[in-house]
């Protein structure tokens, strides 16, 4: 046991800066990088969403205030999230402020701006937008809609491990990550990085969420193969990797 917890803190450490032939990544041996926004599928439906200067009922809630008042929240009311307040999330956590082809800057840091993370939503009770799953496109800042079966609020509940809130919340985010995005520049020393990103985008949501009057409650306990069969990734080059729920509280 002392053995493999000495192994899991070495993950912890930046040993692997040291370790790493950064000359031999893929940026440096010229190979192009991979896209910066998983592509849509030929045929998806895409819905746009209102823009950042279009949100007329997102509240001037004070960053102070929302330091203050941020917390875990696993009960919601049962009113619907509405597309502006999602679309205020999700530019929070994901958006892009400048797009400059190969590279975005968004509203959230990550490690040489690789920016690894896909966003999936489980839309419950968004207003004008049925049960499914979604994908956000932070390019066009717009939703994919990838598809919707029966039982959602059932499966995501039971891959959340029996954690039956998640399948209450309005809205659940799904984090993904694309791996290689951050290896191509990064190689072996891309893993600590993606890990710490998630946090970045996490915290911006419960940061968002006091300005909407919604709570949030960041979720890492899962059945990895369930959840990226909930999804429908194949857990090898994208796989979920971090969770939260939203709900009005």
């Amino acid at each position: 046991m002392e053995d493999l917890l000495e192994q899991k803190r070495y993950f912890l450490k930046d040993y692997i800066r040291l370790e790493t032939d950064f000359s031999n990544t893929d940026q440096n041996r010229g190979i192009a990088p991979p896209p910066v926004e998983k592509p849509l599928a030929a045929g998806s439906k895409k819905i746009m969403l209102p823009t950042l200067q279009e949100l007329t009922n997102i509240s001037q809630c004070s960053l102070i205030s929302a330091i203050t008042n941020r917390k875990s929240h696993r009960k919601y009311k049962p009113e619907p999230i509405d597309k502006q307040e999602l679309a205020f999330l999700l530019w929070s956590t994901q958006g892009v402020r400048k797009n400059l082809k190969n590279v975005v800057l968004r509203t959230v840091p990550s490690a040489g701006n690789r920016h690894s993370f896909e966003t999936y939503l489980y839309i419950n009770n968004v207003k004008d937008l049925e049960e499914g799953i979604y994908r956000y496109l932070p390019v066009e800042h717009a939703l994919a809609f990838e598809f919707t079966e029966t039982s959602l609020r059932e499966k995501i509940s039971i891959a959340a491990m029996g954690q039956f809130f998640v399948g209450t919340a309005p809205v659940v985010f799904i984090w993904t990550t694309i791996p290689y995005r951050m290896e191509w520049r990064y190689s072996i020393a891309a893993h600590k990085v993606i890990a710490i990103d998630a946090g970045h985008v996490c915290q911006n949501l419960y940061l968002a969420c006091e300005a909407i009057g919604a709570g949030t409650c960041a979720i890492a306990a899962y059945n990895q193969e369930m959840m990226d069969k909930f999804i429908r990734v194949d857990g090898k080059d994208e796989f979920v990797i971090y969770l939260a729920s939203v709900g009005k509280v």
